[in-house]
């Protein structure tokens, strides 16, 4: 009996060959850069602002710690401190990553010139040309990302109640996460071909594992205590070549097995 044959799938770009081409263009170098700068500025400042805020809203779940004269109040002081300290960890995961989104949807622009550039340069004679810059342009991708900030705060609330059931919440948070990092990461490349946000989610959900491999580390780092908002910022520019040049990869792909059936 013959076996069906699989269907071929778009190629996949490498991490490594991503940051050798970063690496590689001057001009993309010094862009990503600036956006470091500009990134870690925001991120701070909304860091201290949405902590305090989650703070003031949250802190007096923990203040009073259980009774634990027996064995059993015992039992119960273990569990606080558990859920107390597991809290905490994705409090401050929340925190970051509403910050986060606010600097996001401030240099989303700036962003998609960087993503634009890396497809431009990268893939040539090939590369899927739209209208250009203009502010027409910068005013739907500013749009497009208060969408998908809009969307992250939603998907932050879920991930808040979430976070509450023990060890089967933290996993499907970090899941949350990392297929919401992914999204803003496509965002980009998404957005200049015109895109709404229901056809990014769509892109996501057909090629999952693309997303999986986009937001994997980014959502990984943002769990790093402290040095989070700097890890994150830094290696943003990255993930944004990368996500261009994967989106890209997968869209020619398409383009060129529909042309060609």
């Amino acid at each position: 009996m013959r076996s069906t044959p699989s269907r071929p799938t778009p190629p996949a770009i490498s991490l490594a060959t991503s940051l050798s081409f970063l690496l590689g263009k001057k001009s993309l170098l010094g862009w990503s850069t600036l956006l470091v700068i500009i990134t870690i500025a925001f991120t701070w400042v909304g860091f201290m602002l949405t902590t305090g805020l989650i703070d003031n809203l949250t802190g007096s779940f923990f203040e009073t710690a259980p009774a634990h004269g027996s064995w059993w109040g015992w039992i119960k002081y273990g569990g606080w401190i558990i859920a107390k300290y597991l809290f905490v960890l994705i409090s401050r995961l929340i925190s970051f990553f509403l910050a986060f989104i606010i600097a996001y949807s401030l240099t989303t622009p700036f962003y998609g010139i960087l993503s634009t550039s890396a497809e431009k340069i990268y893939w040539g004679k090939d590369f899927e040309d739209d209208d250009g810059f203009s502010i027409r342009g910068i005013l739907i991708d500013l749009f497009e990302g208060f969408k998908v900030a809009a969307f992250g705060i939603l998907i932050t609330v879920v991930a808040l109640f979430t976070g509450f059931v023990p060890i089967i919440g933290q996993i499907a948070v970090f899941l949350i996460y990392t297929f919401y990092s992914a999204l803003m990461f496509v965002d980009y490349p998404a957005s200049r071909r015109r895109w709404g946000l229901r056809r990014k989610l769509l892109w996501l959900r057909h090629h999952h594992e693309q997303a999986l491999r986009l937001g994997l580390v980014p959502a990984a780092i943002s769990l790093i205590p402290v040095l989070n908002m700097f890890l994150l910022a830094a290696i943003f520019p990255l993930f944004t070549v990368h996500a261009a040049l994967n989106f890209s990869a997968v869209e020619l792909y398409h383009r060129q097995e529909g042309s060609a059936a």
